[in-house]
Formats: structure tokens, C-alpha cells, sequence
């Protein structure tokens, strides 16, 4: 094999970017542009030693399951946003479901994982517009230099200010005024900062110079509320003028349907690019500046009200994050959430739970009515002052945050180290805990945080991952550790895209029990609570 070699391939699989997969005279191939069913044409670009690269030349018999209806100008531009846009929504799921288990069969190690239905969205979600429209955030790059033109060009050195999405495979932005999966007050932000910029000559950053002082844009929306936050990620100080661009973003985002509650300025000056990184945080400067508004907007999940800083972690998808952790609630074994009051003063089941890489507290607070306690860990400061204000808005009272970074936090709490920081009382709650509920990010956890897990003798791991891999990773260490793999359900928070949600039970075998833990055991109870 050889490049610049015109090969026929038939798409046997797709991987999470949305490249297509298959085999040319044995050899693999990767077709951006190809889905799953396709047979194509296609020139080599870049050849290794096992497999290569190629660029699409013709779709000769196109796929039952390509889509023609995704109406976006941009994909065809090269938007690296929506991977699965040329994917049905059925075929979507099936493949996601598929990465999921083979993940786990070929990092983990588990021969026959038991993989539920993964919980897709439906046609009347979302206010009607399914599997569209169904993020909260938005983060917009803003630059001048390698991007490429509404008109689909590609300018090194542009002079005027683009504000879109990371082209595939590359830093170069997508100038883009229509997102289908953004909220309209996104976009209605997005497109108000290009305007401003362009008639004040404000200057957009340049990664090559490092130069220039609009970088980002994030756009957090309340689902429930219609609250808009607006966070403008400079380098500089200030933006000049910038009430003009507070009063057209507010008239943007109201003509849209929306309030605009808060918007900042974040600092964060040149030689801290980190534009290989994706995360909000990861882009966040160093200074929050509220420059008109509240520090927070707030949001409704379920019976639950949040409220969101700019720094802080909550779910993109609010609709299904609600199905996301319901079965979380079902996998600690807690009982269904509907029609109860957070309030209530009905008795608690005894269950200590660890919310681990808590975020503002959603999926503890949301478990919270079925818990005697819930101990949340967070790296972010700002996450865990939502945390600790989420608790007392909704009333809940068994609810505790501390900031630290959890494989730090954990196993100084689980080994006794409670001089200083830590809490003697929190210490021995912790030592107690029967369930571990994990969030981490797309990295996954440390091996000390798991370890510290184990130790504690935890007898259930509700495991919540956006990364089938790291996930694997992690599972194959906690069966290590003792273990067992029960089942795991994807949940796709990401239509079009290649990103998978999924909750994995795990269960302690042969679970002891803790000895810090005889105080809430029944007598003459005999059983595990929350065992398997």
C-alpha cells in the first residue's frame, strides 16, 4: 500500500471521531467522510506499517443507514462538531452500544459484558426538537489566523474575527452562525460577539502569534429557566466598550427567547493557550471578572433547583441527563425518584455515599432523599461553593462538599490523616460509605482514588464515564481489586457525535463489612446494605 493509491473499500465500522473503518487487500483503512454500510473510492494519504489514511474520492453504494436530512452548511466544511452527522440516529446508538462493549472485552477483559439497551433520545424530547438543540453549553473559539471562511476557504491570516468550532483533526475554526445543537441563545451570543468585534475593530486571537485579545466564548443556558451565562475568555485585562457588547448580547439573546442573567470576563493571558484541551476549565482564565449580572444562573433538574458558575461542571443535555441519573439511583439501589420531596422527614435509607468528582453536586443531591449522608469531593473551588449552596436551596441537610482533589482527599480521610483539613467527623463518615459514586472526566480516575475506594470497602462502585477506554481501564483495575463487573447501560448525552455516556454497577465480591460501618447495620440484620 502505497500513498496517493486509489483503493475500493467497503465501511465495516466507524471509529469516535467518525472516520470510517475498513479493509483494502487486508490492509486498515481510515475514510473520514464514510459511514458504516458505504462502499467508496478512496486516494491514500498516509500510509503506516498496519494501516493508513485516506481522503474520499466517491461513494460508489452508499449505506442504508447514511443520512441526507442533517441540515448543517458546516459539516460539509469540515466542522469537526457533529462526527456522526452523516449517521441515522438508529445506527448511531447500535454503534455507540457496540464501542462500549468491545471496549470492555478488549481493555477490560470481560468476555460476554452484559451491555443494556443503551437510552437513546426521542422525537419528542427537548421541547420537541429531539435529538437537536439539546445542549446548555456552548464553547466557541474565537481567532484570525488558520480558519476557514463561511465561504468553506481555508485563510491562514484572515484579519477579521471568526467565531465557531474546531475544524476535524485540527485547530483551524469554522467561522459558524448556525449550530443545530446549540440552544438559539448560544448561537444568538456567538453571532452578537462577531458583530461587535467587526464594528470595533476588536482583535481575535491569533494561536500562532499568541496574540490578540478575544480567545473564547462559553455560553452556559438554564434548560428549565431560560438563564443565560456569557463568558468572554480575553487576553488582556478588559474588553473596550464592553457595555456595548453586554447590551447586544442581551437584545441578541432575548430576541432568541432567552435572559441573559450573568456575563464575565475571564482572564487568562498569552502562553496559557491550552487549546489541545477541551474542558471549560481548561480554557478558563485565571480571574473571573462579573461584569454585569449574577455570579450564578440557575437551572431545574427534576424536583431539583442548581445553581451554575462559570467554572463549574454540570451536565450538557439536560433531558437526558435526568434518565443519566435515574439509573444511577437505580444502580445504588435507591428507590424511584418520582413524586417524593426532597424535604421530607421520612426515614432515610442507610446508605453513606461518596460522590466522587461531585461537579455542583447534581447526582448526590439527586440521590440525597435516599441516603444518611452524602459526601462530595471536587477538585474545582467554585464547584463546591454550588455544591454547598445547591444543598441548602433544595433544603437537603445530609449533604457534605469538600474541595480537594479526590485521590488525594480520599485516601487521606480512609487512612486516618484527619490533622489539619480534615474533618474528624467527616473522616469517620467517609469510613462508613457503602456506596462510591464516580464521575470523573474524560481522563478517568487515578489508581490511588481506587485504591482508597477498595479500602474503604465500599460494597457498590456506580461508575459514570464519558469514555468508553478510560472506563475499561478503570474497571479492569477495580477487578483487581476485588470487584465484580454486574452491567453497564450507554446513555447517549451526545446525539451526532462521537461521544458515549455510560453507568457501570460494580459490586465488592465477598463484601466485608466495614468495621466503621457497625453503627448503622440493623441488629439482628443479617444482610449487606447495598450489596449484591
Amino acid at each position: 500500500m502505497k500513498k496517493g493509491m486509489i483503493v475500493e473499500i467497503r465501511i465495516e465500522d466507524m471509529s469516535s471521531q467518525g472516520q470510517g473503518i475498513g479493509k483494502a487487500d487486508g490492509f486498515v483503512v481510515f475514510v473520514p467522510g464514510a459511514v458504516v454500510g458505504d462502499l467508496v473510492r478512496a486516494e491514500m494519504t498516509k500510509v503506516k506499517k498496519s494501516y493508513g489514511f485516506s481522503r474520499l474520492v466517491e461513494i460508489i453504494k452508499p449505506s442504508p443507514y447514511r443520512f441526507y436530512d442533517f441540515d448543517c452548511e458546516y459539516l460539509s466544511k469540515g466542522c469537526g462538531g457533529c462526527q456522526y452527522g452523516r449517521l441515522s440516529y438508529d445506527a448511531q446508538l447500535r454503534l455507540k452500544e457496540k464501542q462500549v462493549r468491545e471496549k470492555l472485552q478488549r481493555i477490560a477483559y470481560i468476555q460476554d459484558p452484559q451491555v443494556k439497551d443503551i437510552i437513546g433520545m426521542k422525537e419528542s424530547d427537548n421541547e420537541g426538537n429531539g435529538t437537536f438543540r439539546y445542549r446548555n453549553k456552548a464553547q466557541f473559539h474565537v481567532s484570525t489566523g488558520g480558519v476557514i471562511t463561511r465561504k468553506g476557504g481555508v485563510v491562514e491570516n484572515l484579519g477579521e474575527p471568526t467565531v465557531g468550532f474546531f475544524r476535524f483533526k485540527s485547530h483551524h475554526v469554522v467561522d459558524c452562525e448556525e449550530c443545530c445543537l446549540q440552544s438559539p441563545a448560544a448561537m444568538a451570543a456567538a453571532n452578537a460577539l462577531r458583530r461587535f468585534m467587526e464594528e470595533d475593530n476588536i482583535t481575535a486571537w491569533d494561536p500562532k502569534w499568541e496574540k490578540g485579545l478575544i480567545r473564547d466564548l462559553v455560553v452556559k443556558t438554564g434548560f428549565a429557566t431560560k438563564e443565560v451565562m456569557a463568558i468572554v475568555i480575553i487576553n488582556g485585562n478588559g474588553i473596550p466598550n464592553v457595555q456595548k457588547l453586554v447590551s447586544m448580547m442581551d437584545e441578541a439573546v432575548y430576541d432568541a427567547g432567552y435572559y441573559m442573567e450573568s456575563f464575565v470576563i475571564s482572564v487568562k493571558k498569552a502562553g496559557k493557550s491550552g487549546r489541545q484541551l477541551q474542558a471549560v476549565n481548561d480554557i478558563m482564565g485565571d480571574k473571573n471578572i462579573i461584569v454585569a449580572g449574577r455570579p450564578v444562573i440557575k437551572d431545574i433538574l427534576g424536583p431539583l433547583e442548581f445553581e451554575i458558575s462559570p467554572a463549574s461542571f454540570y451536565q450538557v443535555n439536560p433531558v437526558q441527563t435526568k434518565r443519566l441519573y435515574d439509573k444511577v439511583r437505580e444502580y445504588c439501589g435507591l428507590k424511584k425518584h418520582e413524586n417524593f420531596d426532597v424535604c421530607s422527614e421520612g426515614p432515610a435509607e442507610r446508605h453513606v455515599i461518596l460522590d466522587l468528582y461531585c461537579g455542583v453536586g447534581s447526582i448526590g443531591l439527586y440521590c440525597a432523599d435516599s441516603a444518611e449522608m452524602i459526601i462530595g469531593i471536587e477538585a474545582v473551588k467554585e464547584a463546591v461553593v454550588d455544591a454547598n449552596r445547591n444543598a441548602v436551596i433544595n433544603g437537603i441537610v445530609n449533604a457534605r462538599y469538600i474541595c480537594g482533589k479526590a485521590e488525594e482527599v480520599l485516601p487521606a480521610y480512609i487512612g486516618g490523616k484527619e490533622e489539619g483539613t480534615y474533618d474528624s467527623e467527616i473522616a469517620e463518615t467517609v469510613r462508613k460509605a457503602d456506596i462510591a459514586i464516580l464521575d470523573p472526566p474524560r481522563a478517568g480516575c487515578k489508581p490511588q482514588l481506587l485504591e482508597a475506594v477498595a479500602e474503604a470497602g465500599v460494597e457498590r462502585i456506580v461508575y459514570v464515564s464519558c469514555d468508553p477506554a478510560t472506563l475499561a481501564r478503570d474497571i479492569k483495575f477495580l477487578l483487581e481489586l476485588g470487584y465484580e463487573f454486574k452491567e453497564v447501560t450507554p446513555v447517549d448525552m451526545f446525539p451526532w457525535t462521537g461521544n458515549i455516556e455510560a453507568v457501570v454497577l460494580l459490586s465488592k465480591l465477598h463484601a466485608r463489612r466495614n468495621e466503621y460501618r457497625s453503627g448503622i447495620k440493623d441488629e439482628g440484620d443479617g444482610s449487606d446494605s447495598g450489596g449484591e
